[in-house]
């Protein structure tokens, strides 16, 4: 495939950049035909990205529907058709502007603006659309086969909450047909395992901009899964000794100015509640109330490691278009722990934290995640805490032990708590793109802002070092995980109803009655569904929406003979069983927290 450099040459494109050299001329395209339909448009952004392209567009108090995103794909397939060629050519800063002007692109004016003043700008033209640009593109439309648009959200002009909310039309563009299809068949699977559906189908959670944007309900199906995640984790921790608290999910702004959240953080947080002459914010996160429990006696070197764990409720104040049912809320319940550790310590306890995340994993059946050491970017006066000492320490150090404890990890710039370095452990999901799940922060910052210390075998005041670290993250987005990673399908320790009894007619209810009673007395979240509805249609609904692991199917043989007839979730033969067996059986599968 021949490409057009931004001065005019014409050459053949690497093969490693012919993917982005497609995405970014089907951004130009897609801007072609919107410019086409709609004249008073005005266009900020359209660039390439990893999983497509984009462009951000001011179209006034115009919406964007699902019908006029088939309309623009059909004039870009006439665009295509036409096999519009592309041309380059640089103007000096003064035409530029004139150009831009002249064409009413207000936000290409304003972006030559923050361009320096000596630049020379590069413009792609095909047919009578123009864009500044520094390319490069396909030689003619017509190298554009495989495309389609996505959606649509809102964005920010300079992705700044002060600027003009623009239209961000989304696109995917691939070399041939078949990875265009493959592609779909991902968005389908996509559509079947995402949480937001089977939260609804199953009864789980639910959202009501009444109530508001990113704050979700767990209902009680949802919660009985909650909660079970919760004592799980809570139990391993107990275990490892650990000791949890519970604390308030409001501070004083002082708070926040002291842990440096304020200056570093704020714009993350809801804006400050006055009350009685003093500030409070709903926090972000739980480090300062933690570091004021440390503070509140001496402690003496024999005491350490203190681990001080909490399921804690937190606000973030996340834009509406990052939205995504429980796993991206603007509230949420973190699985939050810190360490308060002496340096000599440092190793053996993110030791211990990383076996913690690799044994939880193995419960799950997680497999497919990569270790990141994620460092702070210095050229980031803003978001970092400035201390050069302090981060060479933090992140020589914890890079140190990652290597001596023999686990293997890539390096980020960038992606560092403000106070500290981290290691991330990121999990691939079945469908869309890594995140991260567990999480473990070197902090040699907060414990000094807090002036914490404790008395060393010299009787000699120290300062100690924090670890943070939350192994399923947030209790909402893990969740949200297995949701996903499942189908809805929990394993039997997990699901929020684990057996339905189906007596199959009215003549056996007495004995299904028994039956439930007998497995509700022994901690069985059972069920006994009665209504005058077929065995077909109770069977598919356990099977299909309720996503139970076990039905138990009661007629009058089974009651004859004190058995059930047993259903598992994606069977479609029954095994039949004494009642006893079938309760020892389950019980044990729960025991062991079999997946």
């Amino acid at each position: 495939m021949k490409i057009i450099y931004n001065d005019g040459t014409v050459a053949e494109c690497p093969a490693e950049e012919e993917q982005h050299v497609l995405r970014h001329s089907a951004a130009h395209i897609m801007a072609q035909a919107i410019q086409r339909l709609y004249p008073e448009a005005d266009f900020a952004y359209g660039p390439a990205t990893e999983k497509g392209f984009y462009y951000d567009v001011d179209l006034g108090d115009k919406k964007i529907s699902d019908e006029d995103l088939l309309a623009i794909e059909a004039e870009m397939k006439k665009i295509i058709k036409e096999n519009l060629k592309f041309k380059s050519f640089t103007l000096p800063r003064e035409e530029a502007v004139a150009l831009m002007r002249e064409r009413h692109a207000k936000y290409k004016e304003e972006h030559i603006g923050d361009l320096p003043e000596d630049a020379t700008i590069s413009f792609f033209q095909q047919g009578d659309y123009i864009d500044m640009c520094v390319g490069p593109h396909i030689l003619y439309t017509k190298a554009l086969k495989s495309f389609k648009l996505t959606q649509t959200s809102g964005a920010y002009w300079k992705n700044d909450a002060k600027n003009k909310m623009l239209t961000r039309i989304n696109g995917v563009a691939f070399a041939t047909k078949e990875e265009l299809a493959e592609y779909e068949k991902q968005v389908e699977e996509a559509k079947a395992r995402d949480h937001r559906k089977i939260g609804k189908e199953m009864g789980l959670f639910m959202t009501d901009d009444l109530i508001g944007k990113g704050l979700p309900m767990f209902l009680p199906n949802g919660y009985l899964v909650w909660q079970q995640l919760e004592d799980y984790i809570k139990e391993k921790e107990r275990r490892l000794g650990y000791n949890h608290v519970m604390t308030p999910c409001v501070g004083s702004v002082q708070l926040y100015k002291t842990s440096g959240h304020w200056d570093h953080y704020k714009d993350n947080m809801f804006p400050p509640m006055e009350v009685e002459g003093e500030s409070f914010v709903l926090r972000p996160m739980n480090c300062p109330h933690h570091m004021m429990i440390y503070a509140s006696r001496p402690h003496s070197y024999r005491e350490l490691p203190i681990r001080i764990g909490e399921i804690a409720h937190d606000f973030r104040f996340e834009s509406s278009g990052t939205l995504k049912g429980i796993e991206r809320g603007r509230h949420f319940c973190q699985n939050d722990a810190h360490l308060f550790v002496t340096p000599d310590q440092i190793e053996s306890e993110v030791g211990r934290v990383v076996d913690l995340i690799f044994d939880v994993y193995k419960d799950f059946g997680i497999t497919d995640y990569r270790c990141v050491l994620s460092l702070r970017d210095p050229e980031d006066k803003e978001k970092y805490h400035q201390d050069d000492e302090m981060w060479n320490k933090a992140e020589n150090g914890l890079r140190k032990v990652l290597t001596d404890l023999g686990i293997e990890f890539t390096e980020e710039i960038g992606e560092a708590a403000f106070y500290g370095p981290k290691l991330d452990v990121n999990v691939k999901p079945a469908v869309g793109g890594e995140y991260t799940l567990s999480t473990c922060q070197l902090d040699f910052c907060l414990p000094a802002k807090f002036d914490l210390k404790y008395v060393d075998s010299e009787s000699k005041e120290q300062t100690p070092v924090v670890l943070h670290r939350a192994i399923l993250g947030s209790l909402d987005r893990f969740m949200a995980y297995i949701i996903e990673e499942t189908k809805g399908k929990f394993p039997t320790w997990l699901a929020p109803q684990q057996v339905k009894v189906i007596p199959i007619s009215e003549k056996n209810m007495e004995y299904a009655e028994k039956i439930h009673s007998m497995l509700r007395d022994a901690g069985i979240r059972a069920s006994l569904d009665g209504r005058n509805e077929t065995m077909k249609y109770k069977i598919r609904e356990g099977q299909q929406v309720e996503r139970v692991p076990y039905m138990l199917i009661l007629g009058v043989k089974e009651e004859e003979e004190g058995l059930v007839s047993v259903r598992k979730r994606d069977e479609v033969q029954n095994e039949t069983m004494k009642a006893e067996d079938f309760l020892k059986k389950i019980q044990e599968e729960i025991r062991n927290k079999a997946r």
